[in-house]
């Protein structure tokens, strides 16, 4: 929001929030209607089209959004090294307003102007004088529109909307107020108009024009950089015709600072005919293109998908998405083929999903592409140990301090907790850490006090005997629902276990298989603390539920912008919280296999660091 919201700052469809897209719903259906009930030789291609090319454009710039977001995680070529948040991610969320009001206005136009409509799919006459239009009338007056905008008065109650996004994603360039973006379409209405009115308008000048325009947008704003610099060299005059991500990224990175430079849209001619050049972008060019190795962890977290729609909710899918917490939604269900496409463009290898910062050090998540269901398929474990342990194997080589096993990355059926690759792999430097003993104090922090006896449900593991064993010697009682959990947890620990013969117990830990039934029979406002990879579903509205292990982030640790599965923002995994633990005291001990941390040690670090307990949500 502008720092003075001006008059016509708001998308008229913002009350509809979700539902905006309905607004587009009577054309789509007449388009309908039309193909129905007219001949093949009565359609207007035009018309039709125009859905298609409002898709399409979505899909043009989730494409840029997807590789920035993973080019910037690389670190590689990167252009302004600063941290984006979740607040600027809300800002940009509607995005895709601007192609709603080119589509009402395409619709229009078409409709109810008859020169606009059956247009050819081609005319040369027409595709130049588009070129002529952009390059002449709609260049030089958008440097003074723009030049305008940086005023005082109007930049405060407009154009600071789209500048307060210090660090900027593709589509942070279409990030304006309702107002902004009227000026711009008149602008960018001459060259369509202009082509329609002369009668050398065609399907190519005029979705191709907005197709370029959403080119160089994204590509300006991408905030890393990709042209190269031969290629000014082969043709020096170029830079004046075409700008690079280095100039506007640059601009915006300057911000309050050189307030008073780089005005132009997409060719900086007319920066350098009025002496508003920022005289550092070529260098600022050269440089970033010599930024060419990926940038080495010192913490890398091992994570995997966990349903088809999960890809959607990483860093690199859908930014919106992914700052949510991860639910399955019908609407992503509809999405599968897209999944699907994604699982084989990364099947082959892990891949980069997130960087973040605290203080100096680089913290990486890596995902292994795979799906929780695969993870229990017995033809499936070598495959996945395979490329686990190749994502160790090269963080070790990139002089990678810790890696954390993620979800079912540490399950001991499938690689005994982590211990398989230690075995295979003596000599490694890298230290491999599963975060059991976090978790184990998370659950013991999460148990209010006072409280003498837990009913314990859940699948046995490593992480169920260290939290059993931990309650015995704070004093609690452990009671368990089924004679086989008693025996192999009474033998396993030195716990004292025994058959619960009521559900009074107010405070459940528990585990992986966690019935509706189950949770039926507890009393009214009881605790259930999970020691799970994966949330329990709740079946009960006046009982408490804590999330899966994990504490909040510090207010020190930056570039956290999506959401970690299902939790909430920024709290992170016991996993993911343990590595960046291990890394910043310099334990250099492994956590995997049977071995368990200090429990008590590893939580006064994380109390220490700024990390929290999460909240408890009914």
């Amino acid at each position: 929001m502008a720092t003075k919201p001006g008059l016509l700052t708001d998308w008229p469809w913002k009350p509809l929030g979700s539902f905006k897209y309905i607004v587009l719903a009577p054309w789509v259906m007449h388009s309908l209607y039309y193909v129905a009930t007219k001949g093949k030789n009565e359609l207007d291609y035009t018309y039709l089209l125009i859905l298609p090319f409002l898709l399409s454009r979505a899909l043009h710039n989730q494409i840029w959004i997807s590789i920035s977001r993973h080019r910037n995680a690389k670190g590689s070529n990167k252009i302004v090294d600063r941290a984006i948040e979740f607040e600027q991610v809300d800002r940009e969320s509607n995005w895709d307003d601007q192609i709603l009001l080119n589509g009402l206005i395409f619709y229009i136009f078409s409709s109810f102007l008859p020169i606009a409509s059956s247009l050819p799919a081609w005319r040369t006459d027409g595709v130049v004088i588009t070129a002529l239009l952009h390059a002449g009338p709609v260049e030089y007056l958008y440097y003074w529109l723009h030049r305008a905008l940086h005023h005082h008065y109007l930049y405060s109650r407009y154009h600071s909307h789209h500048h307060s996004s210090m660090v900027t994603e593709p589509i942070t360039s279409v990030i304006h107020p309702f107002a902004e973006h009227i000026a711009y379409f008149l602008l960018f209405a001459i060259p369509l108009l202009g082509t329609v009115i002369t009668g050398t308008a065609s399907l190519s000048s005029q979705f191709g024009y907005i197709t370029y325009i959403d080119f160089m947008n994204n590509m300006g704003h991408c905030n890393f950089e990709f042209i190269p610099k031969w290629l000014f060299s082969i043709f020096p005059p170029l830079k004046y015709f075409m700008y690079t991500p280095s100039i506007p990224v640059r601009y915006h990175s300057l911000h309050h600072t050189q307030f008073r430079t780089n005005y132009s849209l997409f060719m900086p001619l007319y920066d350098c005919i009025h002496g508003t050049t920022d005289r550092s972008s070529d260098g600022l060019h050269a440089s970033t293109l010599e930024r060419r190795r990926p940038e080495s962890p010192d913490v890398v977290h091992l994570t995997h998908l966990t349903t088809p729609e999960s890809i959607f909710h990483l860093r690199v899918g859908f930014a919106s998405f992914a700052s949510r917490p991860h639910d399955s939604r019908w609407s992503t269900w509809l999405m599968w083929p897209v999944s699907s496409l994604g699982f084989f463009i990364y099947g082959s290898s892990t891949f980069l999903a997130e960087t973040n910062l605290l203080v100096k050090r680089k913290l990486q998540t890596w995902t292994v592409p795979r799906y929780s269901v695969q993870y229990g398929l017995k033809w499936q474990t070598q495959a996945i140990n395979s490329l686990i342990e190749e994502a160790i194997l090269e963080a070790d080589v990139r002089g990678c301090k810790v890696v954390t096993l993620g979800l079912l990355n540490q399950s001991e059926e499938l690689n005994k907790s982590g211990q398989l690759f230690i075995e295979r792999h003596p000599k490694l430097k890298t230290k491999v850490v599963d975060g059991s003993s976090l978790a184990v104090a998370i659950v013991l922090n999460n148990i209010p006090k006072g409280t003498t006896q837990v009913l314990f449900r859940g699948a046995l593991s490593k992480l169920a005997y260290a939290i059993v064993s931990a309650l015995s010697h704070r004093g609690i009682l452990v009671a368990t629902l089924y004679e086989t959990e008693k025996l192999k947890l009474s033998s396993t620990t030195e716990a004292k276990v025994v058959i619960s013969k009521s559900y009074t117990q107010k405070v459940w830990i528990v585990g992986d298989g966690l019935s509706k039934d189950e949770q039926l029979k507890a009393p009214k406002g009881t605790l259930f603390i999970p020691f799970s990879h994966f949330p329990p579903k709740k079946a009960r509205g006046d009982a408490f539920y804590c999330h899966t292990p994990s504490m909040i982030a510090p207010p020190s640790l930056h570039n956290l912008h999506s959401c970690e599965n299902w939790l909430p923002r920024r709290v992170m995994s016991a996993a993911r919280v343990a590595g960046i633990l291990h890394a910043v005291e310099g334990w250099g001990v492994h956590e995997c296999g049977d071995s368990i941390f200090d429990v008590g040690k590893i939580w006064e670090a994380a109390i220490k660091h700024g990390f929290r307990s999460t909240t408890i949500s009914k």
